[in-house]
Order: structure tokens, then sequence, then C-alpha cells
């Protein structure tokens, strides 16, 4: 869940039973102790394109190693060592191409038509690990967005828009929000103390411990006075702050730990270049200071009508995305394409450059780059985009799997890769060699 200033009333409904938990507990935590038990960190990152691909500039034109970077993927050549690309991966088929784009690729399952009050689908992968690693880090994912969620009209005809604004899936009906005001991820991360200063986080920190303290002795007073009801509620509260407080406590067997000081971003930027650079900021800062270990990042929702005019292309994205073969429409389709790989290329190069336990932070990554359609003219849901990036297994390697190989199968591999692995998700049938 997002926390932003609107979620201030429901948090002071809370307190209002007689406790005192304020909203900066859940913010102003500190990187929590690697894992007790010594093993590894390894962390998890989605990251999505919208209104697929120009996959002739996508996939290189020969498998295994040594191949030539196409044009869109030419910001992936400095990081050869440690990218694969996975050719001949699908999606699952249904209606509304755009909403089962996003809808499926981290679920498997397809969107069903729908007016919003009866959303279906299933848990995404990056929620199935985050509910495991969750004990090792404060906040169990995170989950950001270029595009907001005011949209409405501008979905799949006969689709909820809550298909196209995430990825993300709590369980089969309930969709995550995508944030993407820069201010309210970093007041999430880090609290509104405007920022990541250790001696005024620590300060924080510390007020935060007592107020716990005293939350747990008045509503433990309060309980003898309740009827059955109200204790239940009172016990679910409890239950709350005690997650709260190991959260801290985590937090302060950390609270020396040198963070890179960063002030808090003032709110959305007015470009696309400076938006998307401040969000894969947010996402290296979750990771480096060990917030948590799975973020998701949509570079764009589906439908997007987003224009670049920074790069030659005032026209809106969703419109060229239908070509038609247009030699016009194809080129600027393809310098978006391109614009966004470059963002996600210096996004490496950060993490590559943030030191880790064993490595680097990159090393100890596995991020996904792609999007949930191939050929966006045709809503070609057969041969994904799919890169990897980081920790893989066959290093500057072009992987070509057989054809009808689902998407699911490598979110398998991903979540044995985290430790957390599962049976089966969405059409999944296996699981590959990442």
């Amino acid at each position: 869940m997002i926390i932003t200033k609107k979620a201030i009333p429901r948090r002071t409904l809370l307190r209002g039973i007689g406790a005192a938990l304020a909203l900066p507990t859940l913010d102003a935590m500190i990187p929590a102790l690697a894992n007790a038990a010594g093993k590894p960190i390894h962390r998890l990152g989605i990251v999505y394109v919208p209104n697929g691909m120009r996959m002739d500039h996508w996939t290189p034109s020969t498998v295994g190693s040594g191949f030539e970077f196409p044009s869109i993927l030419k910001p992936m050549e400095p990081f050869r060592d440690q990218v694969q690309i996975l050719s001949g991966l699908w999606g699952v088929d249904g209606e509304g191409p755009h909403a089962r784009a996003s809808t499926r690729f981290l679920t498997g399952v397809a969107s069903t038509r729908d007016n919003g009050s009866n959303l279906r689908a299933g848990i995404s992968m990056d929620q199935i690990a985050g509910r495991i690693l969750a004990n090792e880090t404060q906040l169990a994912t995170l989950e950001l967005a270029i595009d907001g969620r005011d949209f409405a009209g501008s979905c799949d005809e006969g689709f909820s828009c809550a298909y196209t604004n995430t990825i993300s899936w709590a369980n089969e009906t309930t969709p995550l929000p995508m944030e993407n005001n820069p201010r309210a991820i970093f007041e999430r991360l880090f609290g509104d103390t405007g920022s990541t200063d250790p001696a005024i986080r620590k300060t924080r920190l510390g007020k935060d411990a007592s107020l716990l303290d005293s939350v747990t002795e008045r509503a433990s007073e309060m309980s003898k006075k309740l009827g059955a009801g109200d204790k239940t509620k009172l016990s679910q509260y409890l239950e709350a702050v005690r997650d709260v407080e190991r959260r801290v406590q985590m937090a302060e067997a950390q609270s020396d730990r040198e963070l890179p000081v960063v002030e808090q971003p003032a709110g959305i930027p007015d470009t696309f270049k400076e938006h998307a650079r401040l969000m894969f900021d947010m996402m290296a800062l979750a990771w480096e200071t060990d917030m948590t270990r799975v973020a998701t990042f949509m570079m764009g929702r589906e439908i997007t009508g987003r224009t670049y005019a920074e790069i030659g292309v005032p026209d809106a994205h969703h419109p060229i995305s239908h070509h038609q073969r247009d030699p016009v429409k194809l080129e600027k389709l393809l310098k978006i394409n391109e614009y966004h790989v470059t963002f996600f290329a210096e996004f490496l190069e950060r993490l590559k450059n943030a030191e880790d336990e064993n490595g680097s932070l990159l090393d100890s990554s596995t991020i996904v780059y792609g999007a949930g359609m191939a050929d966006s003219n045709s809503h070609y849901s057969r041969n994904l985009p799919i890169l990897l990036a980081g920790d893989v297994a066959h290093p500057g390697y072009h992987l070509q799997y057989p054809e009808g190989t689902p998407l699911t199968n490598l979110h398998l591999s991903l979540l044995d890769k985290l430790g957390t692995p599962i049976e089966s998700l969405g059409d999944s049938t296996g699981r590959l060699s990442i």
C-alpha cells in the first residue's frame, strides 16, 4: 500500500481509539540488517514498458553469444556480461489487448470484461516474493509508475482501467496501485523528515520507538473496558503495532549505517526524463538501503497517450503504436522504444557502481525489462520482448525458447532464485534456465 497524505484520515481514525500511532512510524525507518542466517541477499526488479515494441529493432539477428545489439538495445551493450535476451516467450491470449498485456505480465492470467465491480486476475509473482521476503525488510514490495491513475475512458472498451494501470496484484481480485509521485515514494521509504541524513533519521527513529511503547500500553489498558467486537478490532490494531515495532527494532540495529544523503523531491517532475530518472533513483535507493528487495516500475500504463516532444515525437504514444506500417509512425515508435531503454541503462550503471556485501547491487539483483505485447499494431502476445539484467545464468546470450513457452515459466525460475519457490503460476508449464 502506498502511504501518502491522503491516507492520514484513515490513520487518524485508528489513532482515535485511544492509541497514538503516527504515520512516520512506518516511514522513517532505516535499512534492515542482512539476513541473520548469512544467506546472500538477492533482489528482484520488474521494469514494464507499454504499447508493445518495434520487434525488428529489438530482437538480435543471431542466437547464442556474440550477437550484435539491435538499435533499441544498443544502450545495453556495456552490460553484455550481465544481460540475457529472451525470445520465444508467450503471454496468455484473451480479450482486451492492452488490459490483458499488463494484467498477465506477472500473473499469467488474462483480464476479463468488467466495469470495475468484479475484477478478476491472479496474484502476481512480485507479491508472492514480497510476502516471504517481507520478513527480512521493512517494506514487502515497492510499486512505482510514471503515469497516474486518472485515465477514465482511456482504457480497453469493456474493461476496467484498473487492468491497465498496474502490473501488481495482491490476489485474484485486488490490483495494487502503482505510485507515480516521487514525494510519496520518498515519504514511504524515509518518512517526512525531508532527507536521508543519518542524524535526522536517527533522532526521528528514537521518537517513534518511544511512541510505540506508549501506544501499546494505552491499548492494553483500554482493552479491559471494551466489548467483544471492539476487543477484536483492538487486537487487530495491536498486531499492526507489533509489526511496526518489529520494523523499528530492525531499523535500530542499522541506525549507524551510512546512507547516501538525498534531499526530498518536491513532487512529480515536469518532463519524462526527470521523472523516469527520479523514480529509478528511488528504486535504487530502496535497494541500497535494503528497505525492500522487490520493486516493480511501469514506465507507462497501457494505452498511454504520453507525448515525447523532447525527442522529436510530439504525437501520443498509443496512436503511434498502431502504425499500420506507416514509415513515419514506425520511426517515431522506434525513438520512443530507444528512449525508454536509455533510462534503464542509467539505472543499471547506478546499480553497478553501488557497493553491496558481495560485489555491486547489480550483482545481487535480477531485473526483468519488457512489455506485455510484442508488435503493437497487431497486439501480438507471442514472442514478447524480454531482457534480464544483473545476476543471470547465461550472461551475454540471446536465448531462443520453443514456440509457445509461457512467460510465467520465467517467473517460476525467478522465484526459485529468490528462495520463494512455488509449484505453478497462471499458465506456467515448467521452469527455465536463467
